[in-house]
Parts: structure tokens; sequence; C-alpha cells
């Protein structure tokens, strides 16, 4: 049986980025595996870990069939070359495709949820859509601010979350988690009318 869909976290390997902001998408990925470790019942398996990637096979609650989940190591700038690598490996078209990462349009706290578009300035984005040849797949897009100056945007981004918002980024981390059976068993429209709403920063 195919898998149902591939699910990306995007960041930059190693210690040394994995608090940064720009690492948002991969605290999600942590987020998942989390809390499959604890519901025994629910399906997790290591496929793969190599250069370009560490992949797993899983299940989504309510969600018929197992999907894809993987971490690129290509750093953020080449993250589409392990998607497209998996993507061909696997069978897996952009439509099935949904990619968590940071986005500096949006305050912390908040998730915007969209299909296809421009990259925003995202290189991780912008390398996905240029390697599969098309930008129409899901974006869940975590808000992380914006610096002060646009000179200052690559420190920013490079540059861990303050102590005091780690509570802020792991509520942030468990909504896109939490968005995605929604999003692939009931569709785009049902999962912004779920997530929009929501600012882990209000709570």
């Amino acid at each position: 049986m195919s898998d149902a869909g591939l699910i990306v976290g995007l960041g930059n390997p190693g210690s040394t980025y994995a608090k940064n902001r720009h690492n948002i998408g991969f605290m999600a990925v942590d987020s998942i595996l989390a809390e499959i470790e604890a519901k025994p019942y629910r399906r997790c398996s290591l496929l793969a870990e190599n250069d370009d990637y560490i992949l797993w096979r899983i299940s989504l609650p309510r969600v018929r069939g197992d999907f894809l989940l993987t971490k690129p190591f290509t750093y953020m700038n080449l993250s589409g070359r392990a998607v497209l690598r998996i993507c061909m490996e696997y069978g897996i078209k952009p439509s099935g495709l949904a990619v968590m990462h940071d986005e500096m349009d949006l305050t912390l706290g908040r998730i915007k949820l969209k299909r296809g578009g421009g990259d925003a300035g995202h290189n991780g984005i912008a390398s996905i859509a240029q390697e599969l040849g098309t930008p129409d797949f899901f974006r869940v897009r975590m808000g992380i601010g914006r610096p002060e100056r646009s000179s200052m945007v690559k420190d920013y981004v490079l540059t861990d979350f303050p102590q005091e918002q780690a509570d802020i980024v792991a509520k942030v981390a468990d909504m896109a988690r939490d968005c995605l059976p929604t999003l692939f068993g009931r569709g785009l429209s049902a999962a912004q009318q779920a997530v929009h709403p929501l600012d882990a920063a209000a709570e």
C-alpha cells in the first residue's frame, strides 16, 4: 500500500542550530514523535537515515493510511534536494506534501496554512519548489516574528528562541502537529478554520 503523504519539518542539522528560530520545523517533527512515543497504539518505524535525511513512517490520528515524516539534513537552503529524493523513492506527489517551517510574516504563537503561492523569501520553501518544479504543496507556516531591521534577518533566524519564549514555542510545535490530521483527513479549509484563530502567545 502506498503512503498517503509526506510531512517535512524544515531546519538545519546539528546541535548548534537545534534551538534556532529557523529550526521550529524540526521542533514540530519532535512533537509528532513525542506524541507517538506516548501512545503505543500509534504506528512509527524508522525507514532511513543518511546524509540527506532521516525518515520515519507514521500513523496520524483519525486518518487512514501511513505517512512519511522527515527532517532534511541538507541544510535549509538545499531542503529541496532531500524532499525530491524522498518523493521520487516513495512515489509522493507534491499534492501529498506538507512542509512545516518558520514564517517571519507571522508573530510567534500564530500558525497559518496555505497551499502553493510564493516563498516569501524563505530559502527552504524556494528550494523545494525549485526541485519539485512546482510550488503546489501545503505549507504549515509557524510564526517567529521579524527583527527590527531587514539587515538583521540572517542573524535573527539563526539565533535561539529566548528562554522566556520556550513554552510558547512548544505550544506552537504542538499546534502544527495537531493540525495535520485535519489537513490530511478533512482538507485545507477545515484545517485553516481550526488553527488560524489560535494564538499560543495569548493563552
